[in-house]
């Protein structure tokens, strides 16, 4: 029950925070044009930088993976004050346009010393993502105080899954792609995932495995992506008897989700809840 409180003290905390950042302006009053590669990288400016213009280059309901660059996205990412961006392959066409900016560009995957290569979703652990934020809070405004009240909403969240994943009956989640890398580090979980992208299919004997280890340690849940196809996840449900639930990466939010008011903190709590109900967490 007091877990529960907690919980719920805190959504009405985030969601009374969803205004812009309140301690943190452009350097000068300038308003800067920002250009974000996808969603995760324009909250952080838009909480730190609240006086730039900030434009998400990643439409909404798309899957970051997929984004294809039309002749004017490109140029607008060239003309921009600031580029934000993953390397490491994460978006290709993002990533080859950035290196034609003209103005500063800044790869968030390489400043925070995450190797190329294998998994970049290093917002689901709250605490990595505060040092992405605290890297744009400087970039965008000179100042890293920028970010202080996302700062701490951050280390609150960060808190609330330390306790909500702290006594559990299982550790294992099953997930469509390898994206919850970050994620299970944190909080000791562990990943096992279909597939290495959403865009790639399982081999068929992966399959089997996944839905083998399913049975054989009792898993009961496993979870699809809003922006990526849920059919071998559904497939891998069916033969074992287990439910299937929704995990939000946190790639980008659809259209009703932004029409609903749901930002970064808001997603994340009901990954928790998704969690917390898939591996039996007192």
């Amino acid at each position: 029950m007091i877990l529960i409180l907690l919980l719920a003290s805190a959504a009405v905390l985030f969601a009374a925070g969803c205004g812009g950042e309140s301690d943190g302006d452009a350097a000068d009053g300038e308003s800067l044009e920002v250009v974000a590669s996808f969603y995760p990288l324009a909250y952080a400016a838009e909480r730190t930088a609240p006086e730039a213009e900030v434009d998400n280059v990643t439409p909404p309901g798309v899957e970051p993976h997929d984004l294809e660059l039309a002749p004017q996205d490109v140029a607008r990412i060239r003309s921009a004050d600031v580029v934000l961006y993953l390397g490491g392959g994460f978006q290709p066409a993002v990533e080859d346009a950035a290196g034609g900016a003209e103005g500063r560009a800044l790869d968030l995957l390489a400043e925070l010393g995450v190797p190329a290569g294998g998994d970049v979703h290093v917002w689901l652990d709250p605490a990595r993502y505060a040092d992405g934020v605290r890297r744009v809070a400087t970039e965008l405004t000179g100042d890293e105080g920028a970010a202080q009240l996302t700062l701490h909403r951050l280390d609150e969240l960060d808190g609330i899954y330390e306790l909500g994943l702290e006594t559990c009956e299982r550790r294992e989640i099953v997930v469509g792609h390898a994206a919850y890398g970050f994620l299970a580090d944190a909080y000791g979980l562990e990943e096992i995932a279909l597939a290495r992208a959403p865009d790639a299919e399982a081999a068929p004997r992966d399959l089997e495995r996944i839905a083998q280890l399913v049975r054989d340690r009792g898993i009961t849940t496993v979870f699809v992506e809003p922006l990526a196809s849920p059919e071998e996840a559904e497939t891998i449900a069916r033969e074992t008897g287990a439910e299937v639930a929704v995990l939000d990466p946190l790639e980008g939010l659809t259209e009703e989700q932004l029409a609903a008011g749901e930002d970064y903190f808001s997603v994340m709590l009901a990954n928790l809840e998704a969690l917390r109900a898939a591996l039996g967490c007192a």
